[in-house]
């Protein structure tokens, strides 16, 4: 039986533009998961994924346009983040669970027709929904992410594997600034910092840099299975990445090569840091709305 952590509501109490209701669905093992639903059951769904060590605060700034222009905003927090159960033992996590449990989720709402939308680790396990069923989903728009599968560590990302394991402290908020361009306030670090209160909530903030499958790892053969579905993956898949995010520069390179979809949209380049949705929400929106189109 897992020891699970549950974040007070108080904490998340006049986060500056935060305006949205808590939505909430259990899954299995009790675990809840917390997802913002705006925009209407009944119109084609935007799967905002977040990565690590965020929750779906990041997507604060795109989901009132997406849902304003008439599509449904559906921005859930990984177990482990925001106002999701966080268990609290590290062996309850690994990469196969987190795709295991936003299976879970995204059936349980029974969502059709999405649009990925994705960054960071959101894009290792939104691409991994997408294999795993790709006929629910529509089109994706990934951001500064990618789906590795046994390559070296980039000296980049081996600092922040390093840094996240063995740091004495682990400033959320101040980890997401510095990954943004743009310069976050006091009240937005804040907010980012406001799911873990403890040391122990943020077990999987700092377990998950270890999961990403670079060099010999668990996770490769499931990857290669992956990559095998998004080489045949043929609706509209756009890349929009960031010119100044060292960890994911050039990434797109690979999905341009292999995934057949992104023969069908025009990419895009956003302006800002690895935290792309802090520095060109409207950018990224205006990507969304390029896929749509591209499908519709």
């Amino acid at each position: 039986m897992m020891t699970i952590y549950r974040t007070p509501d108080a904490r998340f109490a006049n986060l500056p533009d935060w305006p949205y209701q808590p939505n909430y669905v259990e899954i299995s093992g009790g675990l809840r998961v917390h997802y913002v639903d705006e925009g209407g059951a009944d119109v084609q769904p935007v799967l905002m994924l977040h990565g690590e060590p965020t929750w779906s605060y990041l997507y604060r700034h795109m989901i009132g346009p997406v849902s304003k222009a008439g599509l449904r905003s559906v921005a859930p927090d990984l177990i482990g983040f925001g106002r999701s159960d966080k268990p609290l033992e590290r062996s309850a996590y690994s990469y196969a669970a987190q795709v295991g449990w936003m299976r879970e989720w995204v059936e349980a709402l029974d969502l059709k027709n999405i649009i990925l939308v994705c960054q960071d680790w959101g894009s290792l396990i939104g691409l991994r929904l997408v294999a795993s069923m790709p006929e629910r989903f529509a089109g994706v728009a990934l951001s500064n992410g990618g789906l590795p599968a046994g390559e070296d560590a980039p000296r980049a990302f081996a600092i922040w594997r390093a840094f996240s394991r063995y740091s004495p402290v682990f400033p959320i908020g101040k980890i997401v600034a510095k990954g943004s361009k743009r310069g976050l306030s006091e009240a937005e670090i804040a907010a980012y910092d406001a799911p873990f209160p403890t040391r122990a909530s943020k077990v999987a903030t700092r377990v998950y840099p270890s999961f990403v499958p670079l060099g010999d790892n668990v996770a490769v053969p499931d990857q290669l299975k992956a990559w095998e579905v998004l080489e045949k993956f043929d609706k509209p898949f756009l890349c929009c990445f960031s010119d100044g995010d060292p960890i994911t520069r050039g990434g797109d390179r690979k999905f341009h090569e292999r995934v057949p979809g992104t023969k069908r949209v025009a990419h895009r380049t956003l302006h800002g840091g690895h935290f792309i949705q802090e520095d060109d929400p409207q950018g990224f929106v205006d990507a969304i709305f390029d896929v749509v189109k591209a499908g519709s």
